[in-house]
């Protein structure tokens, strides 16, 4: 007991060791947070107060859960692999694998990533006849995808208009449709699995008794639904653990509320707040800047990070004249670093906008150093490797519309747009999948479509009791996907990635406990005997706390996976290369060296933060995690003139310099104040009684040079970006802030010249 306990800090060993009720830890970057729950875990089986088997723990990414399951199998002699650990996504596919029939799903439903459910919606407006650029798929995605987050069915939607009366209808017909085709996207796995769990008494009521201690990462991320679920798993009598840090809440647009951890605290008469400040990555100077940062939030639960590892090297700040000049500095800063003995990929750029990082790839590239823009495209992303999917989830489920259309003509095979029109009007008559209406079209089109489903049943009857990894290489073969891209300029690569599919399997089969020999096809009972269990009024559920194979097929297992992977929002970090990211990419990462660009109003804060509410604050978090992945070394670099979106910008430094503590600063350039880019509040704003006037003074109205600063009665403070004609014609080009861009006739204008 005392081994397992014995590195944890005061705070960290009170969270641990807390009694069976409900505690919100406010868990601060870089505090330990992993090591907290995971002990707690440890902690809460080793002392014989539950089974393993009882404990319900939620994160929000398959990399945590991993690193949850490798962290508790050192501290404990039991095997992890049937331990409820996991994403919500993968918890609740797994609760409704067991309970398919409850749910109403078919056992070998399929999940719909990202990509696949926007390509659904596509042929869902398509085939009725919908105006996609009035309805664009995206945003119809969206708008189905926020629903569900909200716990709302179609039938429960306001709608307000005639656009929003037709997104209702369409959202309406998208869940009619997948259920005819047995599929689910993510959003649908929480929303059914809660719907399961709400109507079904005995099922709620087992789970509930069962999971008598729930820990949950990362709670400030939870959105409403996430949040319902998990109070409708906790009952009455239920321990929630929540460990979040409202400081790093930074996924609105996601639909996360911060507000679910004060409703915690009141809902579950939370009695336990334990505040994790010790922080055991970043030196002093960072964290004194992350703390004054975000003491300007209001509505905080509040908490002050410290650290023993004494003040280390000031913030480094640097004001650029240009987009290109702050890429180059950034990236000599970058090749000191290197000399110096620091690795590339403990370097980080970090950038608000994905549009930012064009010139400092640029930059990094010119200057020959290798990066990696972090969050690139995963493996089961990859259209090759989505190829290979579709055609194995048809082996699973031919009724997958979604699949037979991405293949029933990859590799080409002779049938076109025609010919599935065909189909897709067979399919809507008879109320059929594409797959099943094939029989009803004839000619031409109907012989080279039947040829396709015989391809298909044909590699189903051939793999049907041979081992996953056998099925995958005999699909690549037959598909005929590997000989497609052999005629390929490029095609190496992507077979190289078809032929990993197989030893993705074999990896997939032995982690989950298949068995190498285990034939891919074969049903459940075939693999383990389903734990079945006799609850209140003699009704019988299949219990699902046994490993994939008591509740799925090898192959419908490794479809989830896929699908489960490929919506995972985390990437492995790179090797030996700098790393590009936004920052909303960064959090939960780390780096020795850490370059915040493009500090400037309207880029970071960015400017749609004016328009929503709350949104200045989400953007002070969204600085509060760029700042705290820094371990030794921080720099921050704004520019006067950036070039975005094709259009020149000119602008204000970022409000965020206002609220950083100066003896924590160090300025690597002319620091003026006030001046055209001053922050947005400016001196005047500070001391209104004092007047313009005694900051502006009068020059030689006939010597005006562009970068001059001057200050004008109406529009304030403003600098001249550009001058047209001379003397008495002569007219300027001036950015006014938030005032924007003015031409002002220079003869008549009312100007003054500010010094500095």
């Amino acid at each position: 007991m005392q081994n397992l306990l014995h590195n944890l800090n005061p705070e960290q060993l009170a969270a641990v060791t807390l009694p069976a009720q409900s505690a919100l830890i406010l868990a601060g970057a870089g505090s330990g947070k992993t090591r907290v729950l995971t002990t707690r875990i440890a902690w809460l089986v080793q002392t014989g107060q539950i089974s393993a088997n009882g404990i319900l723990a939620v994160t929000f990414t398959n990399k945590a859960a991993k690193e949850m399951l490798m962290r508790l199998s050192a501290m404990l002699p039991i095997n992890t692999r049937g331990l409820w650990i996991g994403t919500f996504h993968g918890l609740c596919n797994r609760l409704l694998r067991a309970h398919h029939r409850d749910a109403g799903l078919p056992q070998t439903f399929q999940i719909l990533d990202s990509a696949d459910q926007l390509s659904f919606i596509k042929r869902l407006l398509k085939a009725n006849n919908v105006d996609d650029e009035k309805y664009p798929p995206r945003t119809l995605m969206y708008f189905i995808n926020g629903a569900k987050d909200s716990g709302l069915r179609a039938s429960e939607v306001e709608a307000y208009d005639a656009i929003e009366r037709k997104m209702v209808e369409l959202y309406d017909l998208y869940d009619q449709q997948c259920q005819r085709e047995g599929v689910v996207d993510f959003a649908e796995l929480l929303l059914r699995s809660y719907e399961l769990l709400s109507r079904n008494q005995p099922l709620r009521e087992h789970y509930q008794a069962r999971f008598k201690h729930i820990l949950v990462d990362e709670f400030q991320d939870t959105n409403d639904l996430q949040y319902k679920w998990l109070k409708l798993l906790a009952g009455q009598h239920g321990a929630v653990f929540a460990v979040g840090d409202d400081d790093q809440s930074i996924y609105a647009f996601r639909g996360a509320n911060v507000g679910n951890m004060s409703a915690f605290e009141r809902e579950f008469r939370v009695q336990n707040l334990i505040k994790l400040e010790q922080n055991y990555r970043s030196h002093g100077h960072i964290l004194d800047a992350a703390n004054t940062l975000i003491a300007n939030n209001s509505k905080r639960l509040g908490k002050n990070l410290r650290t023993d590892a004494g003040h280390g090297e000031p913030v480094r700040v640097y004001e650029a004249t240009s987009d290109i000049q702050e890429a180059q500095w950034i990236v000599e800063e970058a090749k000191n670093l290197i000399r110096e003995g620091s690795l590339r990929s403990e370097i980080a750029i970090l950038y608000r906008s994905n549009a930012q990082s064009r010139v400092i790839e640029h930059s990094l590239f010119t200057s020959g150093i290798p990066y990696r823009v972090y969050g690139g495209q995963r493996y089961f992303e990859r259209a090759e490797i989505k190829h290979a999917i579709a055609y194995l989830q048809l082996m699973d489920n031919p009724h997958n519309d979604s699949a037979f259309l991405r293949v029933v003509n990859f590799p080409a095979r002779g049938i076109g747009a025609r010919s599935l029109e065909q189909l897709q009007d067979a399919a809507k008559q008879y109320n059929l999948s594409l797959y099943a209406a094939v029989p009803y079209v004839a000619g031409k089109a109907g012989s080279s479509l039947s040829s396709f489903v015989k391809l298909i049943e044909g590699a189903r009857f051939e793999t049907q009791q041979l081992p996953l990894p056998e099925m995958v290489q005999i699909v690549l073969e037959v598909s005929s996907l590997i000989e497609h891209y052999q005629t390929e300029k490029e095609g190496a690569d992507r077979i190289e990635n078809l032929e990993q599919l197989v030893n993705a399997a074999t990896l997939f089969v032995s982690e989950e406990g298949f068995g190498l020999d285990a034939p891919a096809l074969a049903g459940p009972a075939s693999q383990a005997t389903p734990n079945v269990i006799t609850i209140a009024d003699g009704v019988e559920i299949i219990d699902a706390d046994a490993a994939l194979p008591a509740v799925m097929s090898p192959l419908s297992a490794f479809l989830s996976h896929a699908s489960l992977e490929a919506g995972d929002n985390q990437a492995q970090a790179g090797q030996d290369a700098l790393q590009l990211m936004t920052v909303h990419s960064a959090k939960g990462l780390e780096f020795d060296a850490v370059f915040i660009s493009g500090l400037e109003e309207g880029l970071f804060p960015h400017e749609n933060s004016a328009k929503e509410e709350g949104g200045a604050e989400e953007e002070r978090r969204l600085m509060y995690v760029a700042i705290t992945r820094a371990r030794k070394r921080l720099y921050m670099s704004f520019s006067q003139t950036r070039m975005l979106h094709g259009q020149t910008r000119y602008n204000m430094r970022s409000r965020f310099f206002d609220e950083l503590p100066e003896e924590a600063m160090k300025w690597l350039s002319p620091k003026t104040q006030p001046s055209w880019f001053a922050s947005s509040k400016s001196a005047w704003d500070e001391s209104p009684s004092t007047g313009a006037n005694t900051i502006a003074q009068s020059f030689n109205k006939n010597a005006w040079r562009i970068g001059e600063s001057v200050f004008h009665a109406k529009f304030g403070e403003g600098v001249i970006v550009n001058i047209e004609g001379s003397g008495a014609n002569s007219r300027a080009h001036i950015n006014f802030g938030r005032h924007g861009m003015k031409l002002l006739d220079l003869s008549i204008a009312k100007l003054d010249k500010i010094p500095g």
